[in-house]
């Protein structure tokens, strides 16, 4: 069931958003060259329980996991992609890492991701991460009442075909609400037309993300972190939003 909200529970909602924003602010500026995985989820940890949060990552423990998530953000480096598992590691110059934060605020929930470079870029680094923000903005965009959330897939997956990234289908974006996922599910590729209608009141995560050169992942010993499998790097952008008469409110920009 696809749940719509009322517009007094998306406003109920910004403090999730704005909390997920700006965590995710502090935490990608201090990516440093040297600096431990673990200092930024321990950082992340602090942020937390200050703001009297509540993450949705720590034990969380889906079909695909390796029993209860013990985190409280996934912390993704290069060949990475998803559910990157925060360990003892020391970041390198160059390396690409995405960050993605899930935490509900008095009982709303906002998700949300980004992918900063560490230390000097490689060009064809910025050009992925530069094509998942394009193509988060292009499915925001697409996330108009009236249409369907095959126009957003869509729209997500013409800037990852114009880039030339291929597209994964096992991950993607999924509804938010007093849960992290929903029923909804929002491909990052897919044909327009297709799929449930959106309504305003639908409150969802779009996800975009992909790696280089394959559609292909792999899973981690952990259990947790999904690589791609011929391992290229990869990038990941998310963002919360909610559907309004008006068009998208973005709850995490």
């Amino acid at each position: 069931m696809i749940e719509l909200h009322t517009p007094a529970e998306i406003e109920q909602m910004r403090p999730a958003g704005a909390f997920v924003r700006d965590t995710l602010a502090t935490l990608s500026a201090r990516a440093a060259v040297g600096m431990n995985l673990l200092e930024i989820e321990h950082a992340a940890r602090r942020l937390v329980d200050e703001r009297g949060a509540v993450s949705c990552y720590w034990d969380y423990a889906p079909s695909f996991g390796n029993g209860p998530f013990r985190n409280v953000i996934c912390l993704s480096v290069n060949d990475a992609a998803q559910h990157g598992l925060p360990h003892d590691y020391r970041l390198r110059d160059g390396d690409v890492l995405s960050l993605d934060f899930a935490v509900s605020v008095d009982g709303w929930v906002a998700d949300a991701a980004v992918t900063v470079i560490v230390g000097r870029a490689d060009p064809a680094d910025e050009r992925l991460i530069r094509s998942t923000r394009e193509a988060l903005a292009a499915g925001i965009a697409a996330a108009r009442p009236g249409n369907r959330i095959g126009d957003v897939s869509a729209a997500i997956g013409a800037v990852a075909s114009a880039y030339g990234y291929p597209v994964n289908h096992e991950f993607g974006g999924h509804s938010v609400g007093r849960t992290m996922h929903g029923d909804l599910f929002i491909d990052n590729d897919g044909r327009p037309g297709r799929g449930p209608r959106i309504r305003p009141g639908m409150v969802f995560a779009l996800e975009p993300w992909w790696a280089k050169t394959t559609a292909r992942v792999r899973m981690d010993a952990d259990g947790w972190t999904v690589r791609s499998a011929d391992g290229s790097r990869a990038a990941h952008t998310e963002h919360t939003l909610a559907v309004t008469d008006d068009g998208p409110l973005v709850l995490t920009a």
